[in-house]
């Protein structure tokens, strides 16, 4: 597959020859071509270009705008800490700092990484500042003094492999998955099924209710789950089927991850970090490498699943969900959170989905019509073709917005 990065050429001949209609070129050219690169440039970068470079850039093709939008500081300071930074905590906060999480999702863009590995890669980008603090396991010091520093996150992150900072087997890494910020947000108490959820709501944008199917088998849910809530059994099999038959045998992935902080010191967890039983650890509860937090309140159905290991498996691969489009190529099934987020990135939805963020990000609005489902659908299909470049997903969706 080819990952080498999209050049301008490329996106314009995606959005001339395939995007636009006759109706949106007239619209796009009713506004002066200065006005266009203005708009095209603020919407990428989050700031206008300065005189000069307006200048320079008026007599440039839109595509050209784009990619010249994306060598400014602020597309990475802003633009992109600004998208990433609500997938990193439950409360979808666009204002929280910066974490290894959002870090990581700018320097992939920046680089032109897969964006696929953003669920599955041994991958993690840190600042490469003289002075700032070490990156911790424990803390989040080391990007909060990045940001705080007012540092260029384009020039100023570097790649590494998340298993030779943090410790965590390769075997074990699965994006932002493993990172610490989304293990804070996401494997902190409970029993990990927030952890399928958000990563479902953000990179699939679908929440359980859009999933929600009651054909599926129950057989892997989990004892937690009382089969009649309230005393009344129809509310399980109207209800509750419907969202853990497909996510509890996935979020099995992660039987043996768990972020560990003291509730009674640190009851936010500020200086917590995920744990991992590896290969020969046993958690003195199960008595196996899965994490207990995984059998607890097993009295509410004793008769329920009991997880015996990380085997997950994709129910949603028949009945209605078959139609986030998983992949023919993978098997729908395996072990771990890696194998897993390979099963989730290489989906349709996913696709669809990065370009839906952007489309609401660069347009101001969400996709409205007929045309603008097209868009969605003809630039995820070039997103998926060509690398899975998210710079050409900006590109592409600037340039088809120009002039509204």
């Amino acid at each position: 597959m080819n990952t080498q990065p999209l050049r301008p050429h490329t996106a314009r001949s995606l959005v001339t020859g395939i995007l636009f209609g006759a109706s949106l070129l007239s619209a796009a050219a009713s506004a002066a071509p200065q006005d266009q690169a203005l708009q095209v440039y603020s919407r990428i970068a989050g700031v206008k270009p300065s005189a000069e470079t307006l200048v320079e850039l008026a007599d440039e093709d839109l595509a050209t705008v784009a990619y010249a939008a994306m060598e400014d500081d602020a597309f990475y300071n802003v633009t992109l800490k600004n998208l990433a930074t609500p997938w990193t905590n439950r409360e979808q906060d666009v204002f929280a700092p910066l974490n290894d999480y959002t870090a990581t999702v700018i320097g992939m863009v920046r680089d032109d990484v897969d964006f696929r590995e953003v669920l599955y890669g041994d991958i993690l980008y840190t600042g490469n500042v003289s002075g700032l603090p070490p990156y911790s396991n424990s803390n989040n010091d080391h990007y909060e003094a990045l940001e705080n520093g007012g540092y260029s996150l384009k020039d100023n992150l570097v790649r590494n492999t998340q298993s030779s900072v943090t410790g965590l087997p390769a075997e074990a890494t699965a994006g932002v998955i493993t990172s610490r910020a989304a293990a804070k947000s996401f494997f902190i108490a409970g029993t990990n099924r927030a952890m399928f959820r958000f990563t479902l709501v953000n990179h699939l944008c679908r929440d359980l209710e859009q999933v929600h199917d009651t054909s599926r088998p129950s057989d892997r849910i989990r004892q937690d789950v009382s089969r009649s809530p309230g005393g009344d059994s129809r509310v399980f099999q109207n209800n509750c089927i419907g969202c853990h038959s497909g996510m509890d045998p996935m979020t099995q992935a992660f039987a043996y991850y768990d972020f560990t902080y003291d509730a009674d010191t640190d009851p936010e967890g500020e200086n917590g970090q995920l744990d991992y039983n590896s290969a020969g650890e046993t958690d003195p509860i199960t008595g196996s490498r899965v994490k207990a937090k995984n059998h607890i309140n097993s009295a509410n159905f004793p008769y329920g699943y009991i997880v015996p290991d990380d085997r997950w498996d994709n129910y949603w691969r028949e009945g209605p969900n078959m139609y986030l489009g998983w992949s023919s190529s993978l098997p729908g099934g395996g072990y771990g959170a890696k194998s897993l987020g390979e099963e989730l990135a290489n989906s349709r939805a996913f696709a669809e989905c990065q370009v839906t963020k952007v489309f609401r990000q660069v347009c101001l609005r969400e996709p409205e019509d007929a045309t603008d489902r097209t868009l969605i659908d003809t630039v995820a299909d070039d997103f998926s073709s060509n690398g899975y470049s998210l710079k050409q997903v900006y590109a592409d969706t600037a340039v088809y917005c120009a002039g509204e």
